[in-house]
């Protein structure tokens, strides 16, 4: 009975490598279509910061001129118009370049579900080869 065991050992240690073999193929494909998420929503980030530096550029430069112009005709002098318009343009530029940062920070890009599913797996494992001791 021990020699029929024996015998068996090999295909049992050849379907197991099949099995992991498996394993590393899911895993792997779950580790590409997240990274691909991740790779969208990195790009979406990175959209948002183009389009912060498009509009502070455009809006000081087109708008800039006439609220400066306003505000002097309201009867503070060009110079402190100007400071308190491109302050305010500056301030919006600055909102739109945190959202878009917040898109492209390292937790938000780390492949979180493959990582709980290789720690799960790799639990899984243990256990399997505990329970077999």
């Amino acid at each position: 009975m021990a020699l029929r065991e024996l015998n068996a050992a090999p295909e049992l240690f050849i379907e197991t490598l099949r099995h992991f073999a498996a394993l590393l193929r899911s895993e792997a494909e779950l580790a590409k279509g997240e990274l691909k998420e991740k790779a969208a929503r990195a790009g979406a980030g990175l959209a948002c910061m183009a389009i912060a530096a498009i509009l502070a550029l455009t809006g000081l430069h087109v708008l800039a001129a006439a609220l400066v112009a306003w505000i002097a005709a309201a009867g503070l002098s060009p110079g402190v118009s100007a400071l308190i318009v491109g302050g305010a343009f500056l301030a919006g530029a600055a909102c739109l370049l945190v959202a878009g940062k917040s898109r492209l920070s390292s937790e938000a890009l780390l492949p979180s579900r493959t990582i709980r599913n290789v720690k799960r797996d790799a639990a899984s494992i243990k256990e399997a080869a505990n329970a077999r001791n």
